[in-house]
């Protein structure tokens, strides 16, 4: 029986929700192996990344058949490069979660840990969490006005990566406090990034509903 080009749409937004609950997985799992210096948790992470890959692969694939054999307009059209756009940014944010993980297991060496930075790093990335979620929700409501919301949640994050680097200007001299210093920013950087994206989803939900694409922040403001 031949599938409509609606129940393909549909099978392919379906595919894209699992892939966000994915990647909120991982993201899960490298924090949590962040903050208990676990380095079997975090190779488990990178490991988990092939999985989230494979459906990334199997959501583009779907897109470009369906372009190839339907000719899709207006909405529908929307939605499918949608789709395709929020494929992946959800893939880069896994991108992003590995090297979190990455890096914890090496400074799993390092005679150093600070309780605060890594409090600020959960802080970020439970907000990263609730940023992913309210994406995903606003995307399956076709909500526009709950997407705008990620605007001032990532806001938070930002101000948290402040606070972040704060705390690492704040460490010692020594040659580990510094290399630790130097890796935990690049991880608030990552996590700062996933929340970035996932503004850029909420970018993509508003172009699906209203046909117009804009960037809901000014980069110019931050320059």
């Amino acid at each position: 029986m031949r599938i409509s080009f609606q129940e393909e749409l549909s099978a392919l937004e379906a595919s894209l929700q699992e892939e966000g609950e994915l990647v909120l997985r991982t993201l899960r799992g490298a924090l949590n192996a962040l903050g208990r210096g676990d380095s079997e948790l975090a190779d488990e992470v990178i490991g988990f990344d092939d999985e989230i890959d494979k459906r990334y692969l199997r959501i583009d694939e779907g897109v470009q058949s369906l372009l190839a054999r339907q000719t899709p307009v207006a909405t529908d059209l929307r939605l499918v490069l949608a789709i395709l756009r929020i494929n992946l940014h959800l893939e880069r944010m896994a991108d992003y979660c590995v090297t979190v993980a990455k890096l914890t297991k090496l400074m799993g060496g390092l005679d150093v840990s600070d309780q605060t930075i890594l409090n600020s790093l959960e802080d970020m990335g439970q907000r990263a969490e609730q940023m992913i979620r309210v994406a995903l929700d606003s995307f399956s409501e076709r909500n526009v006005e709950k997407a705008l919301t990620l605007s001032d949640l990532d806001e938070l994050i930002d101000r948290a990566n402040r606070q972040a680097v704060e705390q690492v200007l704040s460490l010692g001299d020594s040659a580990e406090e510094r290399e630790y210093g130097l890796r935990t920013l690049v991880i608030s950087r990552c996590v700062e990034r996933i929340g970035d994206h996932a503004v850029d989803i909420g970018e993509q939900i508003a172009y699906v509903v209203t046909g117009e694409f804009r960037e809901f922040t000014d980069a110019s403001a931050n320059a």
